[in-house]
């Protein structure tokens, strides 16, 4: 199977080549800044591209059986469009090359999803910290909602480093009101690559927490 990720450089995103790597994929990854990307593999290929500038990233849908995004960035405290944006990109793009698969990382707290985070990132983090980059997942998620792709939202909660573990939870009604519940970026690159072979979650927005 021949994989495409964004957002390859996150600590989501080398979890994604590096399990994707693991499992026998040919793997294709999108970087601004290519030398970020540490893995080493023959069945590696990583491009320069930014997902905000589709001429530089539509010929790496060529051919590729599915496309995994693991987008991201850091500009918490301004308007920015970089999500929602970057996505309408790669969805172009899929369409034109007739890529159907897309599998995309949003987080818990998103739409239907509200409050599902806990109450310190209900009542102080999603408002005072993260407040426009969630108006941004919520249009990203709409985008890709809206598409005719045979897509999937992966909603996590709070991201941590540590190891991958097999005993997640996962599903439309994970997360929790009052407390944050936690999962690693391993645990999420690996639920996000089972959709590749699975349909239980197509076309759904699943949670997924330790």
């Amino acid at each position: 199977m021949k994989l495409l990720i964004i957002g390859g450089t996150g600590k989501t995103g080398q979890e994604l080549i590096k399990q994707g790597l693991d499992r026998g994929y040919s793997v294709t990854a999108i970087a601004r800044k290519p030398e970020n990307i540490k893995h080493s593999n023959p069945n590696l290929k990583v491009l320069k591209g930014d997902v905000l500038i589709p001429e530089s990233i539509e010929k790496a849908f060529q051919g590729q059986d599915a496309v995994l995004s693991a987008l991201g960035h850091k500009r918490f405290f301004i308007k920015t469009n970089i999500l929602s944006k970057g996505t309408k990109n790669v969805i172009d793009a899929m369409k034109k090359h007739k890529v159907k698969r897309f599998i995309c990382i949003t987080s818990l707290g998103v739409n239907d999803s509200r409050f599902k985070l806990g109450l310190y990132y209900t009542l102080f983090t999603i408002p005072i910290i993260l407040l426009f980059y969630f108006i941004d997942k919520s249009k990203q998620e709409k985008l890709i909602i809206n598409s005719n792709l045979d897509w999937t939202i992966i909603r996590p909660g709070q991201l941590t480093n540590g190891k991958k573990r097999l005993n997640y939870k996962h599903g439309p009604f994970v997360g929790s009101y009052i407390l944050t519940r936690m999962i690693s970026r391993a645990s999420v690159a690996h639920f996000m690559l089972n959709q590749l072979e699975d349909q239980t979650y197509l076309r759904m927005t699943p949670g997924i927490t330790n």
